[in-house]
């Protein structure tokens, strides 16, 4: 609406310069008959003005809606929305918005320059990446290293996230193998940039590893890389990475942390399913579920058996300890099995080892941190100490009998040496 000064000031000076109704509507952008209007009445109408009484954002949701939004907080109007609407607001969203801009003025900036969307046909691509939250997990106490895999299926838009702990091999194809499996079936293509856990960069082209072709070749997909700084090519999952941190775990920060990183994952499952899945997304007028009904029909099938994402290696047993060496920690076997090839199994983040020796279980084991002495099972203890003695017991039994002397501490205790004449062996020293 026009204010009184912008009608003062150029409306009624138009008209002193002899405009039409028309050129002066055309150029301040109203209706000729709303020009006309205002002239007659000296003025355009006063701004509408609502009693506190009325108003939706009243005192004690504008005390609370400046606590959510005090710094350090970095909540969006969406996440105030939801959390008062919890509370009990009755109002709507664009009132929140208001007090919330009129508070701490607004987030965003118009872009400098228009992009082109590109439009994907249904099955016909995914993308995936990770991004580092470990401020957030050192913040909630949830150790050291936090990421967030995220996957997205680029025509319905459904969102997947999951939290781990590393970005390697084992845990990217983790990520996807999940994200298949919460679409119900594998995209033609799977986008990403240039992981180094999924191949090596030759200049412009990038070479993907072994495992990765094969992880392809198993859900009949192709994992393709963008080039170099170019991530708009990937941006419809980078854009929801802004939503995780600025809405998601932003929240989390504010109504409570998760315990561990399995509730992270609970917690981020029904947020998704609620507030991203679950909604209209602005581009497509469409909720991402409805509309990943109708693009599981061009999506591939899973595989009948799935991929195996665990980290397996053979290691050898040591010839006089039962020991094998995991990840800079020493784990014990069945004594049966010293200087033996076994097999070393563990599950991605299940935080459990599992040792195999020709088909059969001798070691399971939890995960000790990097540097811990040696993780012993008790039985493999005790049946390695019964071992060791077994092989001198004979020995034990003569000595208490009284037929073998005890072996005396110093070796050479009962024997007379002459000490030796070295002037004579050698001579002497003019």
């Amino acid at each position: 609406m026009m204010t009184q000064e912008e009608y003062v000031q150029r409306v009624l000076e138009l008209q002193r310069q002899g405009w039409s109704l028309k050129e002066i509507a055309a150029d301040v952008g109203y209706h000729p008959a709303t020009v006309s209007k205002w002239l007659k009445a000296g003025g355009p109408p006063p701004k509408r003005t609502v009693s506190p009484s009325e108003r939706a954002i009243t005192d004690r949701w504008a005390k609370r809606i400046d606590e959510l939004i005090a710094p350090p907080s970095k909540l969006l109007s969406t996440s105030v929305f939801e959390i008062i609407r919890a509370e009990g607001y009755p109002g709507s969203y664009p009132s929140v918005v208001r007090h919330v801009r009129a508070r701490r003025g607004p987030r965003f900036r118009v872009a400098p320059q228009v992009s082109v969307p590109i439009e994907t046909a249904p099955g016909e691509e995914c993308q995936f990446d990770f991004s580092d939250c470990s401020v957030r997990g050192r913040q909630f106490g949830l150790g050291e290293v936090l990421w967030c895999f995220g996957a997205v299926l680029c025509w319905s838009r459904h969102l997947f996230w999951w939290f781990t702990t590393s970005v390697d091999k084992e845990h990217t194809f983790e990520g996807l193998v999940r994200a298949f499996e919460d679409a119900g079936g594998v995209p033609r293509v799977a986008r990403t940039d240039r992981m180094g856990a999924l191949g090596s960069s030759q200049g412009k082209r990038f070479r993907l590893h072994a495992p990765t072709v094969d992880f392809a070749s198993h859900h009949g997909t192709e994992i393709k890389a963008c080039q170099a700084r170019d991530a708009k090519r990937k941006g419809k999952i980078e854009r929801p990475f802004f939503g995780l941190e600025a809405s998601f775990l932003e929240e989390l920060a504010v109504l409570g942390p998760p315990s561990t990183i399995t509730e992270l994952n609970a917690r981020a499952q029904a947020w998704l399913g609620e507030r991203v899945n679950g909604r209209v997304h602005a581009t497509t007028r469409e909720t991402p579920a409805e509309r990943l009904v109708s693009e599981r029909c061009f999506l591939s099938p899973l595989p009948r058996r799935r991929y195996d994402t665990a980290y397996a290696e053979p290691r050898r047993v040591h010839l006089a300890v039962p020991l094998i060496h995991w990840k800079g920690v020493r784990y014990s076997v069945e004594p049966g099995c010293i200087g033996q090839k076994v097999a070393c199994r563990e599950e991605v983040d299940s935080g459990e080892l599992a040792i195999t020796w020709a088909g059969q279980l001798v070691g399971r084991h939890r995960i000790a941190p990097p540097g811990s002495p040696d993780v012993w099972d008790p039985e493999h203890r005790k049946a390695a100490e019964a071992a060791a003695l077994g092989r001198t017991q004979p020995t034990l039994r003569l000595i208490a009998t009284g037929v073998l002397e005890p072996r005396p501490a110093d070796p050479y205790a009962g024997y007379d040496v002459e000490v030796p004449d070295l002037s004579a062996r050698y001579g002497t020293l003019s």
